[in-house]
């Protein structure tokens, strides 16, 4: 086997070497130069226990990776922060790894390291993001508060909506109710009046069967209260139905005469006691047909109109005196009252 032959020596050092700087020739003026060797005891003693960290070939290739890192990261925060347009917010920065773990020829470790440097700038998107998020948040609060609120004005509007309309329907069919109770009494009225007033004519056509007028073919000339120098008590105590002189006179109603013959300013008179005690008296006869005592039927002729006593003409005088009081009455209204109409 052949052998690999011994590398040849390197050449002693010349003496000329002490031009350190290679400026030029050695200079006297700044000589003499002599080569510095640090031996042990030119070197000061190391205290304490010092290390210098080995440098390794992957120092270069770490720094190249830690920059863009660091670039990426300071980019894409920028980025951020012009993008959104709000105010700045802070930046989590990871835990980055130890210089160290970054001054070593592994591979691994060194895309470790720049793939946690690169993180950063993804925080800071994150946290824009979470910002954002944040601020919508609050925003559809807001909104959801104000639509509530909203929402209750709605209600509280629409319950007093709703009350007045109850209210005003309650009124009104209240109002309705009224009107229509008034309207039953009004013909609830009616009717008992119209019942009563039937069965008044009904009372009163029963009794004009048993009453009838006192004469026929006459004129009412003068009536009950009239005033006027004619009469001695300034005023009219009967009702004058004028008729000529032999027209029949007939009784009023069924009863006894109480009186007949002259009375002066009455002329003849004859006066007729009804079963109640209601006297009737016929003044100013031309001829009484009756005698005191007698009873009479309703109708039966009693005397004839004449022009007797204190008369201006030929009429027959009638007064009504309820229970034989000196005091008549109207004889128009008690003739009514029975169901006659004068």
């Amino acid at each position: 086997m052949a052998s690999n032959p011994p590398a040849p020596e390197a050449p002693a050092p010349s003496r000329r070497s002490t031009e350190t700087f290679g400026y030029g020739d050695y200079r006297t003026d700044e000589g003499p130069w002599e080569e510095w060797n640090p031996t042990a005891e030119s070197i000061r003693p190391v205290r304490g226990r010092h290390r210098v960290a080995k440098q390794r070939g992957g120092l270069a290739r770490s720094s190249t990776v830690l920059g863009v890192g660091v670039i990426a990261a300071v980019g894409a925060g920028g980025m951020a922060s012009a993008n959104t347009g709000k105010p700045p917010v802070s930046i989590s920065m990871p835990d980055l790894p130890s210089v160290g773990s970054l001054l070593t020829d592994d591979k691994e470790a060194a895309e470790d390291a720049a793939a946690a440097l690169s993180s950063v700038g993804t925080s800071t998107d994150d946290t824009t993001q979470s910002a954002a998020d944040a601020g919508e948040s609050l925003r559809s609060r807001i909104m959801a508060q104000a639509e509530s609120q909203q929402g209750q004005m709605e209600s509280k509007a629409q319950a007093a909506a709703e009350a007045a309309a109850a209210k005003a329907a309650s009124d009104a069919a209240a109002k309705a109710e009224q009107e229509a109770k008034a309207k039953a009494a009004a013909a609830k009225k009616k009717v008992e009046e119209e019942a009563k007033r039937k069965a008044e004519a009904e009372r009163l056509a029963e009794l004009a069967k048993e009453y009838t007028l006192p004469t026929s073919s006459y004129t009412i000339t003068s009536t009950f209260g009239q005033a006027g120098s004619y009469w001695s008590s300034g005023y009219h105590t009967g009702l004058d139905f004028a008729a000529p002189t032999g027209t029949l006179i007939k009784a009023v109603h069924s009863g006894t005469i109480t009186e007949a013959g002259w009375a002066g300013s009455y002329g003849y008179r004859t006066i007729l006691t009804l079963d109640d005690g209601t006297e009737l008296w016929f003044a100013h006869q031309s001829s009484i047909s009756v005698s005191v005592g007698q009873k009479v039927a309703t109708g039966d002729v009693i005397g004839r109109v004449g022009a007797t006593g204190n008369v201006t003409g030929a009429h027959l005088h009638l007064e009504v005196h309820p229970g034989g009081s000196s005091s008549g009455i109207d004889p128009g209204a008690w003739l009514r009252s029975k169901g006659i109409n004068p």
